[in-house]
């Protein structure tokens, strides 16, 4: 590892709620004899360049839980609206953290890979980084459940939307939802009033992108599934299954 790294402390935040309206007590849902939580915590620490890996929550059961395999959890206020507000408090109470990725709670089979290649972004001097697969399915592009971003030539986001962007392609950019952070300019963004385009399209990185701010999309050919219903949770089991995951 590089000086300029280890000069950093580097934090990969896990977001963990109880009361999800889709799919209450999702991150103690049993995956194999796992739990869902414990198993993106685990698959989080396989990344290389996080040196911690913490849950943010607002729950004792969670909090308890991940506690008991060994994570490292603490608690948070449940006023948060998101994720992002959260890791912003896992932030602010510690001032040596200076890059922070959010690594969503509901992606068991997440790829250490894409931690360590959002993060690389930030660590290059992005100010927001995220992800994005190159996609080939009609079906898909038209669906409002895939987000779909464009993209600058030098990979900077343009727009992100739940309707099919460009509007004659069959080729597209879908937007896996990992977003890495300078931790100076996430305290910025949840300071951020609501803008239009995030109403409409019910995305909270098109408030960052309305007030000036700058997001990175780096490219993968690796994607796993999310998880926010019970049903997708029966089909990523089947999913892992059929990779040999477990």
């Amino acid at each position: 590892m590089n000086d300029r790294i280890e000069q950093k402390r580097i934090a990969a935040i896990i977001p963990a709620r109880y009361g999800s309206t889709r799919f209450v007590g999702k991150p103690l849902a049993d995956i194999a004899g796992m739990t869902m939580i414990e198993r993106v915590y685990t698959q989080t620490k396989k990344a290389a360049l996080p040196d911690t890996v913490l849950v943010a929550t607002d729950d004792q059961r969670i909090y308890d839980h991940v506690q008991s395999f060994g994570g490292e959890v603490v608690m948070t206020s449940p006023s948060h609206r998101n994720g992002t507000e959260r890791i912003a408090e896992v932030i602010s109470t510690h001032d040596d953290i200076q890059y922070a990725i959010n690594v969503q709670g509901d992606e068991p089979f997440i790829d250490p890979a894409h931690i360590d290649a959002a993060l690389q972004m930030i660590i290059d001097g992005a100010q927001i980084a995220t992800l994005a697969i190159q996609k080939d399915d009609r079906e898909l592009l038209n669906s409002r459940h895939a987000v779909k971003v464009v993209t600058r030539d030098d990979g900077q986001a343009l727009y992100f939307s739940r309707s099919a962007i460009p509007h004659h392609a069959t080729s597209f950019l879908k937007h896996i939802g990992i977003y890495a952070f300078q931790a100076d300019i996430l305290q910025e963004l949840v300071k951020l009033p609501p803008s239009e385009l995030e109403r409409s399209e019910s995305l909270e990185q098109l408030r960052w992108l309305s007030h000036g701010h700058h997001i990175q999309v780096g490219i993968t050919d690796i994607e796993t599934p999310s998880i926010d219903t019970p049903e997708d949770l029966i089909r990523a089991i089947r999913w892992a299954e059929k990779n040999k995951l477990l």
